[in-house]
């Protein structure tokens, strides 16, 4: 080993060429890999050993092993001050989310506490905020108004008048909205005891921010009537959102004119304070409280200048102070709101494990995404119990819970505690809050999401198919619902992964001198091609939905036409049939004039002399005045083909399946038809399994075609070509004008094999 100045490092590596058996016999292959049977499985998770029973409690409640070994002296002052942080944005966006989820605000405080109590015990990671959150909220909130909108409580009042039943719609909303919550966490419970933590996997993160995106405009379009002070009609299905646009564009000229003042002036001051957070976020011990202080004020000034009285303005109502007791959500809604939960539990569950996974390798801990399922659905089932409905993690309190020292979940439990002061001694005080201010708080913090437009320019030169699912995941959400363009998102994104395995990249492989690297020629120029063999790779796995694919592009690269090959050897066959017959004629008729030739003497005029002339390969017999000619048919001249190998590059292929092996059958045999040699290489052990299982291996196609890398298969199809070379038949003329002076000039090739 040596290296030049200026030069990489050189190796050099001498062995025999592997082929299949030799690997097997050289590295020793384990036939039985011994593996726990599902039986065995079984009896081990369900073994009582108090140790067995540890392990067990300490995996499902995370709390336990990690409370013993809590320091308040590194983490204390930071949980408490990034808890009391949390704590006091759970308030004014708990109580402004609770009108997306279309109920009173007070409800909005429970599902800020009581889920993030349960997380505290069972959640993995340590800076996530579990909550409220803008998309869940809204979807929560179109399922509460499907199931009780406002035709149904509308009573008519005295003087002709309608009145709308507002205690009654908003406790059939709370039902609705618990039940949902409910079914939503047994769905999350069950996916995460059977370890299905994964389906977070199929939706991509392009298809996660194009959704999330779309959810946003949602939510714009729910708060605006609360923004003008207007009562639009609610719409259902798909294009609501444009329906919906259109009532508030016809209700415009009777916009309430302190309603939207007040909102002008909540949203100037929100942006305001919130960009001075963002540019001094260095500076600032902590970011100023500004929800909660325009909350505060709006409530101070709407109380003292009686607002809803003298302008008419809408305020959040009666807001209970106190803990409600638990009570079971009514099953009977289920039936009507699974696929919404369902909806729901996915969405949640992939905003959450995002964002847990992103905090987890910002700080170097592992998030147990099977556990964050478990904990998000007790959330949500325990939550359900209390009126709270769904939950997920919300970007905005995490990020100020991680920016302002939040170490662990602690903070959470602290966060959790701000909240529950609130409801039991301060809720009553915000009674006099209008919606307007709510909504306006609502409305800043979708800037976040809003932002996530700035995705495209970077997919626009990252990967553009990425690109087309963000735009199809944000068109969908918009014009659907928000389950049906979440379903129809997914569909898409999976058709994407489909048809780029059914369309990928086949190529032919030549090696770099004086390495043992096969690169594809088109894309390399010190690539050679090697003589006689052609190396043929898909950059994409092989299975049925592209294995005929692979094959026409096999033949294509190749240049060998099999089936033309396979037509014109059943031709020529056919023509050496005749050939055959009519050479046995000739034959015949040699031998006849070779008996007249002795008995018959020659004359001077030469009137009954017999003879035969070939020229060009016709064969002209002549006796006395008449002639007859014979031409026999020579078969098709072979096509010249000069490639006797081919090897498939195996290794971006994982598992076989059966139509893949029934394809790879067929390359063999057709191959062998026309006299090119096939050869697998770089198959991983497991597809090597399944090739043995599917009895691909005959006594035409035996292992030792297999070999470890591509570099064994060309050794071994060179050094068989060298050896072809040496056994080659050769061309000897054979002259019959020995025996018979009348067939000189008619030489006869005939294929004659060396002796040994």
């Amino acid at each position: 080993m040596g290296a030049s100045e200026g030069a990489g490092e050189t190796f050099c590596v001498e062995r025999i060429i592997l082929d299949e058996p030799k690997l097997d016999e050289v590295a020793q292959r384990q036939t039985e890999i011994q593996r726990s049977s599902i039986k065995e499985k079984i009896c081990d998770s369900l073994r009582c050993s108090v140790g067995q029973w540890k392990i067990w409690i300490l995996k499902w409640i995370p709390l336990l092993s990690w409370i013993p070994q809590y320091s308040i002296r590194e983490n204390g002052l930071g949980d408490v001050v990034s808890g009391v942080s949390v704590g006091i944005m759970h308030l004014p966006q708990g109580m402004a989310y609770a009108l997306l989820a279309s109920v009173p605000p007070v409800f909005g405080l429970y599902t800020s506490l009581y889920p993030v109590l349960v997380y505290f015990i069972f959640g993995t990671s340590r800076h996530v905020s579990i909550g409220t959150f803008a998309v869940i909220s809204v979807m929560i909130g179109s399922v509460s108004e499907r199931l009780a909108p406002d035709d149904q409580f509308l009573t008519n009042g005295t003087n002709g008048s309608v009145v709308m039943e507002t205690e009654e719609r908003d406790l059939q909303r709370v039902k609705v909205a618990a039940a949902t919550t409910l079914l939503c966490g047994i769905f999350q419970v069950l996916l995460g005891l059977v370890r299905f933590g994964f389906v977070v996997t199929y939706l991509s993160e392009p298809l996660v921010r194009g959704y999330t995106t779309g959810a946003a405009a949602h939510v714009i379009t729910s708060q605006l009537k609360y923004l003008f002070g207007v009562s639009p009609r609610r719409f259902a299905g798909p294009l609501q959102l444009l329906y919906t646009l259109v009532e508030l564009g016809s209700l415009l000229p009777q916009t309430h004119i302190p309603t939207l003042l007040i909102s002008l002036l909540a949203l100037t001051v929100l942006i305001i304070v919130k960009e001075i957070n963002s540019c001094f976020s260095h500076r600032l011990l902590l970011p100023v409280p500004i929800e909660l202080m325009v909350i505060i004020a709006g409530t101070l000034v709407s109380h003292y200048a009686d607002l809803r009285a003298v302008a008419g303005v809408d305020v959040v109502g009666e807001v209970p102070s106190g803990l409600v007791p638990p009570r079971v959500p009514e099953v009977g809604f289920f039936s009507s709101v699974v696929g919404d939960a369902f909806a729901v539990a996915v969405v949640g569950y992939a905003v959450s494990i995002s964002l847990g996974k992103t905090f987890a390798l910002k700080h170097g801990y592992k998030v147990d995404s099977n556990q964050e399922l478990v904990a998000l659905g007790l959330s949500n089932t325990i939550g359900g119990f209390f009126q709270c409905y769904s939950v997920t993690s919300s970007m905005s309190r995490s990020l100020v819970q991680e920016s302002t020292g939040g170490k662990t979940q602690v903070a959470g439990m602290i966060s959790a505690v701000i909240v529950l002061i609130t409801v039991l001694k301060l809720g009553p005080l915000f009674e006099e809050l209008p919606t307007a201010v709510l909504s306006s708080v609502v409305f800043v913090n979708l800037k976040g999401m809003l932002m996530q437009c700035r995705d495209l320019p970077a997919l626009w030169e990252r990967n553009r198919v990425d690109l087309l699912v963000w735009l199809v995941a944000f068109l969908c959400t918009l014009l659907l619902n928000l389950d049906l363009g979440l379903a129809a998102s997914v569909v898409f994104t999976l058709f994407t992964v489909i048809f780029r395995t059914q369309r990928p990249r086949y190529s032919l492989l030549g090696r770099v001198p004086d390495t043992e690297l096969y690169l594809e020629t088109e894309s390399y120029k010190e690539a050679k091609a090697i003589p006689g063999i052609a190396i043929f790779r898909s950059s994409a796995m092989i299975y049925y939905a592209n294995a005929e694919l692979y094959r026409e592009a096999l033949l294509e690269k190749s240049g060998i036409d099999v089936p033309r090959l396979k037509r014109r050897k059943e031709e020529e066959e056919k023509a050496k049939k005749k050939q055959d017959k009519q050479t046995g004629a000739l034959r015949e008729l040699a031998n006849r004039m070779m008996v007249s030739v002795k008995n018959v003497s020659e004359s001077v005029h030469g009137t009954d002399r017999e003879h035969i002339i070939t020229d060009g390969g016709i064969a002209t017999v002549t006796r006395g005045d008449e002639n007859r000619s014979f031409r026999p048919e020579q078969p098709h001249e072979e096509e010249k083909r000069d490639t006797h190998s081919v090897i498939l590059d195996l290794r971006p292929v994982s598992f076989i399946d059966t139509v893949t092996l029934k394809t790879l059958t067929n390359i063999f045999h057709d191959f062998a038809e026309v006299g090119v040699t096939v050869y697998i290489a770089g198959c991983q052990v497991c597809v090597v399994q399944q090739l043995e299982r599917g009895g691909f291996f005959s006594e035409s196609v035996s292992r030792s075609r297999l070999f470890p890398s591509l570099h064994d298969a060309v050794l071994h199809c060179l050094s068989r070509s060298d050896r072809d070379l040496s056994r080659s038949e050769f061309i000897l003329p054979l002259l019959f004008h020995r025996k018979c002076p009348a067939l000189r000039g008619y030489d006869q090739q005939v294929r004659v094999a060396p002796s040994s």
